[in-house]
């Protein structure tokens, strides 16, 4: 016949063990004990004391039959029972585990409290003695970062919450000399989700601020990189003689700078384009003398050197002409210059993200206004035409929300085996 407490006074070493093997087969320890959820499958929920011997923290206690089945015969619980020959032991069936449903658990945490301010270096018998006198305890959940390490907080559930309100109701709590944070978990919780939910708008707003960061420094980098660039067109304009070469005619409203890139691709290298699409003129800077790539573009095309099947006129500037057409060139790169340092963010690589012509394999893409030279006829528009500018990008907005801090996997008890 199986045998419980008679409520015979307890020395402290077998309080000790009536507390322990009451923790292991409670309802905090016991659901989630794999090991001893299987042992008690085995032999209608009796446990051999050989087993249990083995479970760390009640081998540091006593590893005598004797000595825990007289523990466990003066407990007052009721919980545990002992079999006829005084070798198992197992939870009493009057005594049946809870349902883990949402009402247990939340009774579980409205008499749950959050304690802080433990060494790193304290044990859960430390802490066990010091919850001594502060009421009863049924669990106590030591808090542990992921690499194990006590983080000096713990989780305590009293017994009722009429216990747990007497306890975070004593004033100046200490843990020897230290001041202990004492809160219920509820209110612990809610904290902590308002602190994580304010670090979270502050790291979106760190994340927007380098973003930011990021575009800016890039901006300034493609400022600085189209000025040198600018820079070096003037510098070589200023230099150029004999290199102008201007083009007229009834020409295709398609007609375009890869147009003459084609035309001239085998012939002279390209250094600047002054054309708009759809005018009926322009001109082309070569890297060499501008006479010697046109004459072997004719050579090439049996001295019939169209655009687009339209008839061209080729006429190499010299003297006045040439001067003229190169100090217009300049001041319209100079006004461009003068544009871009006042500030405006260069946003994309060019037109249609695309990088401009003239950044890449020699050729160079004229971007300022259309020049009306003095010795041309007076049948063309006499106003200057500036082209469109490149439409807008919008930025992308992909800030991502920070995923919420991973809910750590913390020790419960003396769960130790």
């Amino acid at each position: 016949m199986a045998e419980n407490g008679d409520g015979e006074n307890m020395s402290v070493l077998e309080s000790k063990i009536c507390q322990q093997i009451e923790y292991y087969f409670g309802n905090h320890n016991l659901p989630r004990d794999k090991f001893l959820k299987e042992q008690i499958k085995l032999d209608d929920g009796w446990v051999p004391l050989e087993v249990m011997i083995k479970f760390n923290r009640l081998s540091r206690l006593s590893k005598d039959f004797s000595v825990i089945v007289e523990a466990l015969r003066k407990s007052k619980t009721g919980l545990m029972e002992i079999n006829e020959d005084k070798t198992k032991i197992r939870r009493s069936p009057n005594k049946p585990l809870p349902e883990l449903n949402d009402q247990y658990k939340a009774a579980i945490k409205n008499r749950s409290v959050y304690v802080k301010g433990f060494p790193l270096d304290a044990t859960l018998d430390d802490i066990k003695e010091w919850l001594e006198d502060k009421g009863p305890v049924e669990n106590i959940q030591m808090r542990r970062t992921l690499q194990r390490t006590f983080k000096g907080s713990i989780f305590a559930v009293f017994d009722s919450i009429e216990s747990a309100k007497k306890f975070t109701e004593i004033p100046n709590q200490k843990y020897k000399d230290t001041e202990l944070i004492v809160l219920f978990k509820e209110e612990y919780c809610t904290k902590k989700n308002e602190e994580r939910r304010q670090n979270k708008v502050e790291a979106k707003a760190r994340a927007k601020q380098e973003k930011e960061e990021k575009q800016k420094q890039a901006a300034d980098a493609e400022m600085e990189r189209s000025l040198k660039f600018h820079l070096n067109v003037i510098k070589s304009l200023e230099e150029k003689t004999g290199c102008l070469l201007k083009f007229f005619g009834d020409l295709d409203d398609q007609t375009c700078r890869e147009d003459l890139h084609d035309v001239f691709s085998d012939h002279g290298e390209i250094k600047w384009i002054h054309f708009v699409r759809g005018a009926k003129e322009g001109i082309i800077l070569f890297k060499d003398i501008a006479k010697e790539a046109l004459g072997k573009a004719k050579e090439a095309h049996n001295g019939n050197l169209q655009l687009r099947n339209k008839d061209v006129t080729w006429e190499v500037l010299e003297g006045d002409a040439e001067k003229e057409a190169l100090k217009k060139i300049l001041e319209d790169q100079q006004e461009l210059l003068k544009q871009k340092t006042k500030g405006r963010k260069i946003k994309g690589k060019g037109r249609g993200g695309k990088i401009p012509q003239g950044a890449h394999k020699g050729k160079v893409q004229f971007q300022g206004k259309k020049i009306k030279f003095e010795h041309e006829e007076g049948g063309e528009d006499d106003t200057k035409t500036e082209p469109a500018s490149p439409k807008k990008r919008p930025l992308e907005e992909m800030e991502k929300e920070e995923p919420a801090p991973k809910q750590l996997k913390t020790e419960n008890g003396d769960g130790d085996q």
